[in-house]
């Protein structure tokens, strides 16, 4: 069996492993699950893990299978499995349990432990490879309608994450209403974001640095959003104009617009912060002032890394409402597809050259 793997630690390891196929019997108890993987999502993420910024083996491995992005079919299930069959078109999270409290109860995505298990970026192999097998506990079935577009799974659910967490926190003002939402950034988490919250009936402005014409914006606005660049109109200015914000979610990876955000988030408003930062750069900000309005205000600030399956649900089930409200929209975020793991050297060169890239991704094998 293929894999494409690293070896963590080492900068430009990325190479095509070969290994033993895994079994149902690698599982204990009848729970395994055997997935054979028809395509797998790769982002910076795996860049970064090739140029080493990040990254460990599992115990008893120098070597480190990326990608968890996942989408497959069940081509086997262990004798005391119920929840799936072969033939199940599936997606798997990627966070797996540690030891705190909030992984034993299933919501292993808000751990307090210091260390992660996350599949194909630390601690666990990862799904570029032709097999794998697992529990069906962390295996989520996709809908047969969306197996062309099904590799989405995964950013969708940290989406879903960010906007449900905001309307659980907001419960606490018993009657929000979120009308207007501003998403920074529009890379594949913006969009998915900007079509959930779409889905959910709110006014959303995309706000990114490009100029239009260019395909991001064309799919904002086949959505009914609103594409703005940063070039013509600050995040300042576009709350005047389009605001006030009640959510914003921030995506971007540049972290110095968090607190432009904060200062322009409407009363009563939920900022979610999904995109993970590293370097050590510094901004000046007005403390006062955004401290007094959140003070005020009753704002929120709350970040949001990866989901358990309960996000996965709720994002397959609004691929499927995408797919119905925006036919063929979904598709056009494939852009850039690389056929076999074979071709690992494109898969990099795309992540790392491609600017127009939404989503870069591997056909691992076929049906």
């Amino acid at each position: 069996m293929k894999a494409v793997a690293v070896f963590p630690g080492k900068a430009g390891s990325i190479h095509l492993a070969e290994l033993q196929k895994p079994s149902l019997q690698d599982i204990p108890n009848g729970r395994g699950v055997l997935v054979k993987v028809l395509r797998v999502g790769v982002d910076g993420t795996d860049k970064e893990i090739n140029a080493a910024e990040y990254g460990q083996a599992p115990p008893g491995s120098d070597f480190l299978i990326i990608g968890h992005e996942s989408f497959g079919q069940v081509e086997a299930v262990g004798t005391r499995v119920t929840e799936l069959r072969p033939g199940d078109y599936v997606a798997a999270t990627v966070r797996r349990p540690g030891s705190s409290i909030y992984d034993q109860i299933g919501t292993y995505d808000m751990t307090t432990d210091d260390t992660y298990f996350e599949r194909g970026i630390n601690l666990r192999h990862g799904f570029l490879t032709e097999y794998y097998v697992d529990e069906p506990e962390y295996i989520i079935r996709v809908p047969e309608g969306l197996k062309q577009v099904g590799v989405l799974m995964e950013p969708t659910s940290v989406v879903e994450k960010g906007i449900a967490q905001a309307y659980e926190i907001q419960r606490r003002l018993r009657v929000w209403q979120p009308r207007r939402a501003a998403v920074l950034g529009a890379s594949t988490l913006g969009l998915l974001a900007t079509m959930v919250l779409r889905l959910r009936g709110l006014e959303v402005v995309v706000m990114a640095r490009t100029r239009p014409p260019f395909l991001n914006a064309k799919l904002v606005e086949e959505t009914g959003a609103r594409y703005v660049s940063t070039q013509d109109l600050t995040l300042d200015k576009a709350s005047e104009q389009f605001g006030p914000f009640d959510l914003i979610l921030e995506g971007t990876g540049f972290s110095p617009l968090v607190f432009e955000a904060m200062d322009v988030l409407a009363k009563n408003g939920v900022l979610v912060l999904v995109s993970v930062t590293g370097g050590d750069r510094k901004v000046e900000v007005p403390a006062d002032k955004i401290n007094l309005g959140f003070v005020l205000g009753n704002k929120v600030a709350v970040g949001s890394v990866n989901a358990n399956r309960e996000y996965f649900e709720m994002g397959a089930k609004d691929l499927s409402q995408a797919e119905l409200q925006y036919p063929g929209w979904l598709s056009k975020l494939l852009t850039h597809p690389v056929d076999g793991l074979a071709n690992y050297e494109k898969m990099i060169k795309l992540l790392t050259e491609e600017k127009g890239a939404i989503k870069v991704f591997v056909n691992v094998t076929k049906e």
